[in-house]
């Protein structure tokens, strides 16, 4: 199956560079560009592609509000933030408005299609340079007792035990196969378990489910 791209960054030099990358994947086509936020959603709803690459600040529309407007509309398409900076203050936001995961821009050819089929496959993607960050931002807003509060109100109380002991792992960065490793169970019964979870909790995919579980406090920065 072709992965379809679009590219959201409002650098010409950017946009072709990683056509050029991209577009030289067997499994893989970019089938669109937007020099910003709006048009990156406009293009969204004409083209429905599979994985939208979001540059954070653009003019009329950043790449947060974008992502917050592209997964509200629930379209297929999962967002991939791309970064200058591995302390970038926006990246958690663009995590919480709805993004998949985010990649350096100074990533290699490989870095970024591998990140590229990560994302389309479902998965999180979250560049290992930034991780304690992302923690500590974590940890910052659980601290919040309006945020605990409004975490708190969606129930994951109904979540089974096992479900939960998913979910704290999911959050950690684990994947599939190492949950499955480590709970020495099939890989295909882990997917379940994700999947039952997302839709308890009426999430979108592993990345909002990390977030989750570190604001709802099920998971503490160590």
């Amino acid at each position: 199956m072709t992965i379809r791209i679009l590219i959201a960054d409002d650098q010409m030099m950017v946009r072709e560079g990683f056509s050029v990358l991209l577009n030289a994947m067997p499994d893989m086509e970019v089938v669109g560009e937007a020099v910003n936020g709006r048009e990156a959603v406009e293009r969204v709803r004409e083209l429905a592609p599979d994985v939208v690459l979001m540059d954070i600040r653009m003019p009329e529309l950043n790449g947060i509000e974008a992502t917050r407007e592209i997964v509200a509309s629930q379209d297929a398409a999962k967002v991939l933030v791309l970064t200058t900076f591995d302390l970038d203050e926006y990246v958690y936001q663009a995590l919480r408005a709805g993004a998949s995961g985010f990649l350096l821009k100074d990533a290699s050819a490989r870095q970024l299609a591998d990140g590229v089929r990560v994302v389309a496959s479902g998965e999180a993607l979250l560049a290992p340079t930034v991780t304690r960050r992302l923690i500590t931002e974590f940890s910052k807003l659980a601290e919040s007792p309006r945020l605990s509060a409004a975490v708190q109100s969606q129930q994951y109380g109904e979540l089974t035990e096992r479900e939960t002991e998913v979910l704290v792992l999911i959050a950690q960065g684990l994947s599939n196969a190492e949950i499955a490793s480590h709970l020495v169970v099939a890989e295909s019964t882990i997917k379940t378990h994700v999947s039952r979870i997302l839709v308890k909790l009426g999430l979108r995919d592993r990345t909002q489910a990390a977030v989750f579980a570190y604001e709802a406090r099920l998971v503490t920065p160590g």
